[in-house]
């Protein structure tokens, strides 16, 4: 029953063409849903970049401003005297 069926279509020019057209409009919506998954992916993980950025500036910032702080007491009072603090 189904192979008389789908021979009927194959047989038919129309039903060739239509078959033809529905199998290209299909391929063409999958490769587009595919390109936006793609897209968002991509720009997930520029966003994650970005958020890890900011934090590694953070940080070198952090590991900085403690490279310079007074090692002892009688350096933190050496910088308040000069006004350097």
């Amino acid at each position: 029953m189904i192979s008389t069926f789908l021979g009927g279509i194959i047989a038919s020019p129309w039903m060739r063409a239509a078959l033809r057209y529905g199998v290209t409009a299909l391929a063409t919506l999958l490769f587009l849903v595919a390109l936006r998954r793609s897209g968002e992916r991509a720009g997930r993980r520029a966003e994650r970049l970005e958020t890890l950025e900011k934090a590694n500036d953070v940080q070198r910032r952090m590991l900085e401003a403690a490279a310079r702080r007074p090692r002892n007491r009688d350096e933190l009072v050496d910088r308040l005297r000069d006004g350097g603090f």
